[in-house]
């Protein structure tokens, strides 16, 4: 009797080893590729203007993949979305370039492949700042410390001969930016579209200046992929990032279908989708070396970075190159 129970307890244990390691191995599964066999590819983005090319892919590129299948996963800060890059768990994003450069410098290898967009930031101000001058002492909001924004409110205050710190600096959330300003609770701030036109058609902000007046060919929010997916899945990179620049072609032509498309990823008032429009590109995403050189010099001058990654190390336009 107690033989058969010893039998019957060590085929439980042997089935129930089983259904684990098929329940491991089917996740492992989904993990990498969907039922119809093509790799899933995710990538982070903010419900910004700056990832547009990214939701016209996922709503009409994805038609044209063969090999892969788009998943675009939505994050609501840039640490949130860096800490998904850096640790694996989505295989790219569409982020502000100096946090990407900053993670290279620690150590994560991340690979530039394509511009998210070019200009189309401003530098937003009370109806009150008559000149940069009258920001002396005022609150003035950036998203993060490593970004193109935080350039270009140094580049602003350099022009006027002010110093950084002759203003109060503080870090914001992009959506809280318009009703701080409403508010009085800052004078002014720089960041990702659409909030800069939100203030402006709402008429509780002005536009001191646009980012090509501070800063030709800024480089600011870019399409990054781990190195790993692209050493070792090129293919299906490659593809992701063929649509990608078709994609932002598309995006270049601003007609309703632009509209229509980013208004899924962000609720946003047509009115303010177009003044953002106005100021931003998308015909041209190759991250050329001039202007990226430009950037690592600006993120030296402010400390922001004692060694930034060289352009060789952290530009991968082989992709892009061919997808043109």
């Amino acid at each position: 009797m107690k033989k058969k129970l010893r039998r019957s307890f060590v085929l439980l244990l042997l089935i129930m080893n089983l259904i684990f390691l098929s329940a491991c191995g089917s996740s492992q599964v989904s993990s990498g590729s969907s039922g119809g066999g093509k790799r899933t590819i995710k990538i982070g983005y903010l419900p910004i203007t700056h990832a547009v090319p990214l939701y016209i892919e996922d709503e009409i590129g994805k038609k044209d993949f063969k090999n892969i299948k788009l998943e675009l996963v939505k994050f609501g800060s840039w640490p949130e979305l860096m800490d998904a890059l850096n640790t694996g768990r989505i295989d790219g994003a569409s982020v502000l370039v100096e946090l990407a450069m900053k993670a290279k410098e620690q150590g994560i290898d991340l690979k530039a492949v394509a511009l998210g967009h070019r200009d189309g930031n401003v530098i937003v101000v009370s109806k009150d700042i008559k000149s940069v001058k009258d920001l002396k002492g005022k609150n003035f909001a950036i998203p993060h410390k490593f970004s193109t924004h935080n350039i270009l409110l140094y580049q602003t205050l350099k022009k006027a001969g002010l110093k950084y710190n002759d203003v109060n600096v503080i870090e914001l959330p992009p959506a809280e930016m318009p009703a701080a300003l409403a508010e009085g609770r800052i004078s002014g701030y720089v960041v990702a579209e659409p909030f800069g036109a939100l203030s402006v058609a709402m008429n509780k902000g002005k536009v001191l200046f646009q980012s090509k007046d501070l800063w030709v060919n800024s480089v600011c929010c870019a399409l990054v992929l781990r190195n790993e997916f692209i050493r070792n899945e090129n293919q299906a990179a490659q593809e992701l990032v063929n649509e990608y620049v078709k994609s932002g072609k598309l995006a270049e032509l601003k007609d309703e279908q632009t509209h229509k498309i980013s208004s899924k990823y962000m609720k946003v008032d047509k009115k303010v989708m177009d003044l953002s429009f106005q100021w931003i590109s998308y015909d041209d995403l190759r991250l050329n070396k001039s202007s990226y050189e430009q950037l690592r010099k600006y993120m030296i001058e402010m400390g922001l970075s004692k060694n930034p990654p060289t352009y060789e190390d952290f530009v991968d336009n082989s992709l892009i190159d061919k997808a043109m």
